[in-house]
């Protein structure tokens, strides 16, 4: 276990690029973050590529930084995972908890949790390619295979390869029936389930994940288990991160990272994106849900989002700002 392990944020297709990253670094220093998955495929057959770099690439204030990979081949998984060391990135994930149509089809994500000895191959052949902690994400069962004997089975079969670093989605999941939306509410939360599997596996890293808000909840969860990673909860009110290096990692106080700081960076970092081809949208889409408890931060949104329509070549976040919160309705 490493110690950024005590807080991480979650893997998230269409919300944790690097853009997100970069403004997550803002708030906590210490806490692991994650890539959106990257299926194994689209490394191994862009090797040679700019595409890669636009994939796989990050700035180095992103540190500690982990990727989670897709796939079930370990013929390709093992190259991408060495790519991704040779990219700086300070530890490897294996999918095993999306549940997803085009994952299933792909044979990875949730389905693999009915093929341990697949997810051991695989893990291990990532491990005997790179120097760097490669980890599995799962969920606590899928379809009817989800009796806390199978879960064990699962564990016991993947710590084999030399794995003792699991991270757990305490749902199950359906395979059919449910979206991926419903998949990540429906099932119950069993926490209590992930907090056996600790008791039975003391010597494994056990990471809880799954419903889990705020940081009170974070260190109520580490009374139990290793870890804890929190999902939707970090992208909508991600300011509750600027108390997790004091909270979880016992850095010393200090001061507050205040909104106009905080604006006037991402309006410097924003600039320079657009001024090297990216799209304005790919960077203000993460700040459409700042300052969610703030008196105007409906007009915050509005104005955010009326920016990215206009998609203007020149802006200034920071006028928008002041705009919106220096002259608040009493």
């Amino acid at each position: 276990m490493r110690d950024y392990h005590r807080l991480s944020v979650a893997p998230m297709m269409a919300y944790t690029d690097r853009h997100f990253r970069y403004m997550m670094r803002l708030f906590t220093k210490r806490s692991l973050l994650y890539t959106e998955m990257v299926v194994g495929t689209t490394i191994t057959y862009n090797l040679k590529s700019d595409f890669l770099d636009r994939v796989l690439g990050f700035d180095p204030i992103e540190h500690p930084i982990a990727i989670q990979l897709g796939g079930d081949d370990p013929k390709i998984l093992a190259p991408a995972a060495r790519v991704c060391e040779d990219y700086g990135y300070d530890e490897i994930n294996l999918n095993v908890g999306c549940p997803s149509d085009r994952v299933q089809k792909g044979r990875f994500g949730a389905c693999l949790m009915k093929e341990p000895e697949r997810v051991a191959e695989v893990v291990a052949a990532m491990q005997a390619e790179v120097s760097i902690p490669v980890t599995v994400k799962h969920r606590l069962g899928v379809d009817d295979v989800d009796r806390y004997e199978d879960l064990c089975r699962f564990v016991e079969v993947v710590r084999q390869c030399g794995n003792h670093i699991f991270i757990v989605h305490a749902r199950k999941a359906w395979l059919k029936g449910l979206s991926p939306a419903q998949n990540r509410n429906v099932p119950p939360l069993r926490y209590d389930l992930v907090y056996q599997l600790k008791r039975d596996y003391p010597d494994l890293g056990i990471i809880i994940n799954g419903g889990i808000g705020t940081m009170d909840e974070v260190l109520d969860h580490l009374q139990h288990v290793d870890g804890a990673m929190i999902g939707r909860a970090a992208y909508h009110q991600p300011e509750q991160f600027a108390r997790a290096d004091q909270l979880i990692f016992g850095e010393s106080a200090t001061e507050p990272l205040g909104e106009d700081t905080l604006i006037e960076v991402m309006n410097r970092y924003t600039r320079e994106q657009v001024a090297l081809g990216t799209k304005l949208s790919f960077v203000a889409k993460h700040l459409v849900g700042l300052f969610k408890n703030r008196r105007n931060s409906r007009r915050w949104r509005q104005e955010i989002s009326k920016l990215i329509q206009e998609n203007p070549v020149t802006f200034d976040l920071a006028q928008i700002h002041r705009g919106v919160f220096r002259m608040e309705a009493p």
